[in-house]
């Protein structure tokens, strides 16, 4: 059959356009127009090498044999499939009206770039010639990128979940031309028994699409229901709910319950770091002094920091673990998790005083700065998880590869370091582990260990780049990009580390530059360019990046841009009646169900940090519209959190900055900036979460005073630095003792006294 399909492709008239594309016909899929022809080939005349033809189609030459509409998009991902021989369409009008016109159903495949089942799916089916002829010649086929559409990827897994009670990618959906879902599920095999007995991919094309001629009925019916039910549950009711401290009780019971005192995380065969919050943990420690808490939180940290998940050669961590101990991760590295997971480490190094937790942040920092971060500033999304057609290929190690890298001499020390000897731990090779202590290593090895285990790291780093690395994604997604402003910021304060300050800076200053169409936040820059619409969490995550970076330097553009944003964020997004954020703007595209987020997953949702951001906010401002938009988006969320809030974690994170009584810090100098850092340094002594900074020369503190009303007549008393310490506007005496000053920052909060990170 296969040999059939060549062949008629083969004798099919070539299409030619300038540019020098020449391209086959995807089998079964009709000819294209002379414009898409010419559209398509300048296209691919003007393709970065970034985005490398991914195809096992090609002519003689190494030209692409097919080519299809994806190769109009700026999505890597989509660029990634637009040589398939699957005559793929993008999201929009023109895929449905060709849907509608031809009475056929739609197949929606969603995914992300550096997805690795998302890969072994397209090898086995979308570049398979015979699955692509069936689904061209009876499906309309559409690729979305999650990364670029998470609103759409929102209510379609939403669909998947209830259909089949899980979820993940590739998500492969069947919809009527009215968008509507009628059946759905993840990843599946090309043919049956393929991978054990599930039905294959095209079985199931072949049976849906025999059920959607002599059926339409049952499969209307089924869309129409679905849709339904995720109108209903895509987004909250608009009864506000009484909110109370013991909902973050109650979420810390729940995490106490599930935690795995053995591996820490919570009890699973897979780990994400996500799925046990570290910030309400160590919060509800500093709260109540439970030293049970911190231990739950440290637990994990640890595991994390040892095992697999972290990379010990190139820095950062991996997405999540296969299994309980941490060590086989699943090998794709997204910036979103290593920019979380800074900040947990930094803030549990202010709790502990433990050092390998800063290292830890600066360690994955600095891996950000090398490898993730583009020319203008800004930060690259993802790393993926396969090289050289293997999953984690770059990333393993064999006993006899360290030797040969290190050298004889220090061999034996880098294989015990690593954990290199008895059975390998992953398809016969080694993911390195950082099990052994450094005291234990001293103790084995004479020397200084230190010193040596850095020539190691150098070494092994060194040997490593000269593999062929994973594919990188190089969109710049303006939420995550807020979400590693806000870690290089904060760690750079905590850590008195001014090139991170100032790389938020810089990546704040590109994207409210580049980021924007029509003064309205984009979802993505790729080349410099702006790309899709800014979705709630791009507003609620660059807001929280913006004040931190405000409350790291002092310069007032950024608390200028915060407000700026919060405006457009407010208007566009925020449901009056209802309270709370959709996740897409009132003029933006109307999809089947508008989705109101609330539960976290791998990252927070837009409405738990939107919540947070509003009370820092009004804080700074004193602008009383903020706490009447923070109280609503809490209370219209206060049914998920009263029955499962440990599934909102970073939601519990302004439940606590609500129900604690925030301390408002104001350091005057008498002329610059750096003249607050005595007082700084205190503070960097001290986990306090729920307060706002302020620090400015006397000069800024007048200019501030209309939009920080609590600066008015803040000045530097007698020519020397002073500190002001207010809560609710009822301020401490000022001083210009820095020891003063520490006593007031920490008075009435229960925590251990902790050291500078």
């Amino acid at each position: 059959m296969r040999v059939i399909i060549c062949a008629l492709a083969l004798a099919a008239s070539l299409l030619s356009a300038p540019g020098g594309l020449h391209a086959d016909p995807s089998p079964g899929a009709p000819e294209i127009s002379g414009e898409l022809r010419k559209a398509f080939a300048r296209a691919h005349a003007a393709r970065a090498a970034s985005d490398p033809v991914r195809t096992r189609h090609r002519k003689k030459d190494g030209s692409p044999r097919f080519t299809n509409r994806l190769i109009l998009q700026k999505s890597p991902y989509l660029l990634q499939h637009s040589n398939n021989p699957v005559n793929w369409y993008p999201w929009g009008e023109e895929a449905f009206a060709a849907a509608k016109k031809l009475n056929r159903p739609v197949l929606l495949s969603i995914g992300y770039s550096t997805c690795h089942w998302c890969h072994v799916m397209e090898e086995e089916s979308f570049e398979d010639l015979e699955i692509a002829e069936y689904l061209n010649r009876n499906y309309i086929a559409i690729k979305v990128d999650r990364e670029e559409r998470p609103d759409i990827d929102e209510v379609y897994m939403s669909a998947v979940r209830a259909l089949t009670g899980g979820g993940g990618w590739p998500m492969t959906v069947w919809l009527t031309s009215d968008r509507e879902p009628f059946y759905g599920g993840t990843y599946f095999p090309a043919r049956d028994g393929g991978r054990g007995d599930r039905p294959g991919f095209l079985t199931l094309l072949t049976r849906l699409r025999e059920i959607y001629d002599s059926d339409p009925a049952r499969v209307a019916g089924a869309g129409r229901e679905l849709r339904q039910s995720l109108e209903a549950s895509l987004a909250p009711t608009s009864t506000f709910g009484a909110l109370g401290p013991q909902m973050i009780e109650t979420a810390v019971k729940q995490y106490r319950s599930q935690f795995d005192a053995q591996n820490g995380g919570l009890r699973g065969r897979t780990k994400f770091p996500s799925s046990l919050p570290i910030p309400i943990l160590l919060r509800a420690h500093r709260r109540s002094g439970d030293a049970e808490l911190l231990k739950m939180a440290t637990r994990t940290l640890d595991a994390m920091r040892r095992g697999g998940l972290y990379d010990h050669i190139g820095g950062g961590f991996h997405r999540y673990s296969t299994e309980p101990s941490w060590t086989v991760p699943h090998f794709e590295k997204m910036l979103y998790d290593n920019a979380l997971l800074v900040t947990a480490y930094v803030e549990a190094a202010q709790v502990t005083r433990e050092g390998a937790y800063v290292g830890v942040a600066r360690d994955v920092l600095e891996y950000v700065q090398r490898e993730m971060t583009a020319p203008e500033g800004t930060f690259y999304s993802a790393t993926d998880a396969d090289s050289e057609g293997e999953e984690g290929t770059f990333f393993v190690w064999t006993a006899d590869q360290i030797r040969a890298a290190v050298g004889p001499e220090l061999a034996p020390l880098a294989l015990d370091a690593y954990g290199i000897g008895g059975v390998p731990n992953f398809e016969g090779k080694y993911i390195l582990r950082r099990d052994a202590t450094p005291k234990k290593l001293e103790a084995k090895h004479s020397g200084n260990t230190a010193s040596s285990l850095s020539v190691i790291r150098e070494r092994l780093r060194e040997t490593r780049s000269k593999r062929i690395p994973p594919l990188r994604d190089e969109k710049q997604i303006v939420a995550w990009n807020g979400l590693m402003i806000s870690a290089h910021a904060r760690a750079g304060a905590a850590m008195r580390e001014q090139k991170f300050i100032d790389s938020a800076a810089r990546a704040a200053r590109t994207i409210l530059k580049h980021g924007q169409t029509k003064g309205r936040l984009a979802r993505y820059v790729r080349g410099g360019e702006a790309h899709g619409i800014g979705l709630l969490d791009d507003h609620s995550f660059l807001i929280a990046g913006l004040l931190d970076v405000f409350e790291a330097n002092g310069e007032a553009e950024f608390l200028d841009a915060a407000i700026r944003v919060q405006g457009q964020q407010d208007e566009r997004f925020f449901d009056e009646n209802g309270g709370g954020y959709w996740m897409t703007p009132a003029d933006g595209e109307l999809l089947i169900a508008r989705t109101k987020p609330s539960h976290d997953s791998a990252r927070p949702s837009g409405n738990s940090i939107a919540a947070l951001n509003l009370q820092r906010l009004h804080l700074m401002t004193s602008n009383a519209a903020y706490a009447d938009r923070a109280e609503m988006t809490l209370r219209a969320f206060a049914p998920v959190l009263e029955a499962g809030p440990s599934s909102v974690g970073r939601m519990l994170d302004a439940l606590d900055f609500l129900f604690d009584t925030p301390k408002e810090i104001m350091i005057v100098t008498p002329h610059k900036r750096e003249e607050a850092e005595p007082f700084l340094e205190e503070l960097r002594r001290v986990f306090l979460p729920n307060r706002i900074l302020v620090f400015a020369s006397e000069a800024e503190a007048k200019q501030l005073e209309s939009r920080i009303p609590l600066l008015k007549e803040k000045r530097a008393i007698a020519g020397k630095t002073t500190a002001y310490v207010c809560e609710n506007k009822v301020c401490e005496l000022p001083t210009d003792d820095p020891k003063t000053f520490a006593q007031q920052i920490t008075k009435s909060a229960k925590q251990q006294p902790s050291a500078t990170p």
